[in-house]
């Protein structure tokens, strides 16, 4: 697959957490942790378990940093 976000941080999905009709995906990369946000729907048609590989792939036009 090819994808033009240059964002990608492979890692473990280490939880999935489903609500009513969308799903936070947790994925440990080193010890730190990602989490998306994405339906069901999605979960179930890439076929998302815990403990297989993925990539988070974050695609956006603002980086914001507080402190």
């Amino acid at each position: 697959m090819k994808i033009s976000a240059r964002n990608q941080i492979a890692g473990t999905i280490s939880g999935i957490t489903k609500g009513a009709t969308t799903s936070h995906v947790t994925i440990d990369v080193g010890g730190n942790t990602i989490t998306a946000s994405i339906t069901n729907e999605a979960v179930a048609d890439l076929g998302l378990k815990v403990g297989e590989k993925a990539t988070a792939i974050i695609k956006a036009s603002d980086v914001m940093v507080g402190v």
